[in-house]
This record gives C-alpha cells, sequence and structure tokens, in this order.
C-alpha cells in the first residue's frame, strides 16, 4: 500500500501528517510513504530527511494523488483535493463529521473510503491513535505561554533587592487534557494555580499536578468519551456567576470547554470581564467554535474593558515540529491498525475502525455495522 503525505494548504497550516520517523515504521506493514516535495518544510522537516528514511518525494500534489492507495492529512481537504480522491482510495483527516455533512458526502461521492481520526473512540487501546489529545496538549502548553506574554507580570514570585514580587495567579476551566496540560505549565513557571471542571472525578488530577481545585457545588457528568455533559439551563447560569468570582481574583485565564459538534459554552460573561482588574489575560481554547467567553473575537487578540482577550485559533501550527511528530505518531498507530500485510482491512465489527470510518462504498456513514 501507498500512503500520500501532501503539502498542507489551508492557510496557516504549518504540520505535516507523517513525519521522517514513520517510513521505517510503516514498512513492516507493507506500507510505503510517499512526500509531496515540501510537505513538511515549514514543521522542519526536508525532503532529504523523509528521502533519507525510506519515503519516497513526488514533485506535486497530482502525482501524489494520483499514485496513493491512501491519503493523510493534517486538515480536511479544500474542494481542489476532494476533486483528486477517486474510487476505492483512503483519506484519513479530522474531518468534523457532526458538522461537515457536505464535505463527508462530497468525499463519498467520489466513492473514496474516509476515517475521521478526530472520531477515535476514547478507549485504552486507541490512546496512541488520539489525535484531539496530542493536539490538546500542544494548545494547552502554548495557551499559557500566550498569557504569560500578554500580560504585564512575571508568572513566579521573585524576591529582588526592589523588593517581593508576588506571584500571578492563574485560573483554568476545564481539566480535560488541554486544560491539564495549561496547569501543569503554569505551575512550571511558579504562578499560583486554579482550576475548574463540571467533573469532580477530575479533582485529583487538578490537584496533583499542584493546582487548587475549585468547589463551585456545581457538578455534572461525563460521557462515554471523557468529556463533561452539557449542563441544563440552571445549572449552566449558576456556573458563570460562580466563575465570575474566581474570574475577577485572576491574573490569566485559560479557557478550554468545549462541546463536539456544538458552540463552545459561554463561561466569562462580559460582566464577568469588566470585573477583572486591567491588565488581566484570558486566552479563549474554544475561539474556534465561538468562545468561552462572550468577548471572544475569533481568530484575533483584542482589548476589552482593559482585559487581553486572545482568541487566537490553530494554535498546535504555531509549533509544527513537535505537533507534527505527535500527529504522525498517531496517524501511524491508525494506519497499523487499519492495514495488514499491505492491504486495508476494514473489520467493522471493531469499535476502532466503526467509530472513524464515514464514508465507504460511495456513501457516507453515521456508523458502519457489519
Amino acid at each position: 500500500m501507498k500512503v500520500g503525505i501532501p503539502k498542507e494548504t489551508a492557510a496557516g497550516e504549518r504540520r505535516v501528517a507523517l513525519t521522517p520517523d514513520a517510513p521505517a515504521r510503516l514498512s513492516a506493514a507493507g506500507i510505503e510513504v510517499l512526500v509531496e516535495s515540501g510537505a513538511g518544510a515549514a514543521a522542519g522537516f526536508l525532503d532529504s530527511s523523509f528521502a533519507e528514511a525510506g519515503a519516497r518525494i513526488v514533485p506535486d500534489v497530482a502525482a501524489l494523488y494520483a499514485e496513493s492507495d491512501l491519503v493523510a492529512k493534517v486538515q480536511r481537504p479544500s474542494d481542489a483535493e476532494v476533486a483528486l480522491l477517486r474510487d476505492g482510495q483512503a483519506l484519513v483527516c479530522p474531518l468534523q463529521p457532526l458538522v461537515n455533512t457536505d464535505l463527508v458526502a462530497a468525499i463519498a461521492a467520489r466513492g473514496a473510503t474516509a476515517f475521521s481520526i478526530d472520531t477515535i473512540p476514547r478507549i485504552s487501546r486507541a490512546q496512541s491513535m488520539d489525535v484531539l489529545s496530542s493536539q490538546a496538549t500542544v494548545a494547552g502548553y502554548k495557551a499559557v505561554l500566550l498569557a504569560a506574554t500578554s500580560l504585564g507580570k512575571f508568572f513566579p514570585m521573585l524576591t529582588t533587592a526592589a523588593g517581593t514580587i508576588p506571584p500571578a495567579r492563574v485560573l483554568v476551566l476545564g481539566a480535560g487534557v488541554a486544560g491539564l496540560q495549561a496547569i501543569a505549565t503554569a505551575r512550571r513557571l511558579g504562578a499560583v494555580v486554579s482550576a475548574f471542571d463540571t467533573r469532580a472525578v477530575v479533582k485529583e488530577q487538578v490537584e496533583s499536578l499542584g493546582a487548587t481545585f475549585l468547589e463551585l457545588e456545581i457538578e455534572g457528568g461525563e460521557t462515554a468519551g471523557g468529556y463533561a455533559t452539557e449542563l441544563s439551563e440552571e445549572q449552566h447560569r449558576r456556573e458563570q456567576e460562580l466563575i465570575a468570582s474566581a474570574v475577577a481574583d485572576s491574573d490569566a485565564v485559560v479557557t478550554t470547554a468545549a462541546i463536539p459538534g456544538r458552540r463552545a459554552p459561554v463561561l466569562i460573561t462580559a460582566e464577568a470581564v469588566r470585573s477583572m482588574r486591567p491588565g488581566s489575560v484570558i486566552v479563549d481554547l474554544a475561539a474556534e467554535t465561538g468562545g468561552n467567553c462572550e468577548l471572544t473575537s475569533p481568530g484575533e487578540t483584542v482589548e476589552r474593558e482593559g482585559v487581553t482577550i486572545v482568541g487566537l485559533t490553530g494554535l498546535p501550527s504555531t509549533m509544527p515540529q513537535d505537533a507534527s511528530r505527535m500527529y504522525s505518531r498517531n496517524v501511524q498507530s491508525l494506519l497499523l491498525h487499519l492495514v495488514k500485510d499491505g492491504e486495508l482491512e476494514l473489520d467493522f465489527d471493531d469499535e476502532i475502525t466503526r467509530g472513524t470510518c464515514i464514508a465507504h462504498a460511495g456513501r457516507p456513514l453515521e456508523r458502519v455495522t457489519a
């Protein structure tokens, strides 16, 4: 089987789907890696590195799609890339099928089989394929660095000849993968960190990282996939009120709450922003789906009520080298699960295959059964 890696064309995207460590690992499963010339350059992986590792460099994207049995990408395909797909070809990338139904239908119409790597089931044997977790780790880390550079004060406590400077107070809303990484990074930088999550079960994880878990008397459940369940309208209103008091006492806030396929919940109201001290910072990791802060402007950094609100999207792409390495390992693990002796084997009794395959045999699939 030939797996093709095209150069990403989405604006600002610098990652690559496979890195030079992949060819040797995949060759044992009968997989040859083809790489479009320049595909890894933005992430620091030159064509020569891929060639030395056993990959074959292909001059342009049309030739890559023509030769590949399966194409792996970081971003969902553009219309032009969908037009390059052919009957029987396979595609692996994040497709967000709950919101991109037209795209899934277009891929199916080309006769291609599509695997949406962002729908990997959250089970123990699929952890190495979990692209949402790997990229959330990058985003959580970078969010704290953005907060630190935007805040006009030190994160750690400093004792100097000019006096003692108190540490910054950082609040993290949401203790999933991104939130836990944000907590760990802020603690390493010396901040006093607190965190809130509606799932009481994450309290131990938060405290193990040296942060204080806020007991806000709002407790929600957890889905089978590990996400927080959506709160009732009354619970959400109460949540906003309780969060507002914690936000007012913080120098920097990192928000990470998201609901798959839905708009991000608003946790920080405009009124709560007004209660914050001038010079405070909010980094909203949910900006791409509307934002956890009511005043977030997706894709921008703005100042509202004297507070800097960072709503930048695509943070993993700003750290393309390690983000690509992590993403590449996710893709490799999925490929090794799907490909046996150089052939794609679709076992729809398998939870991973069933959960990721969203188009096959010319039709979009919500859930495939044998």
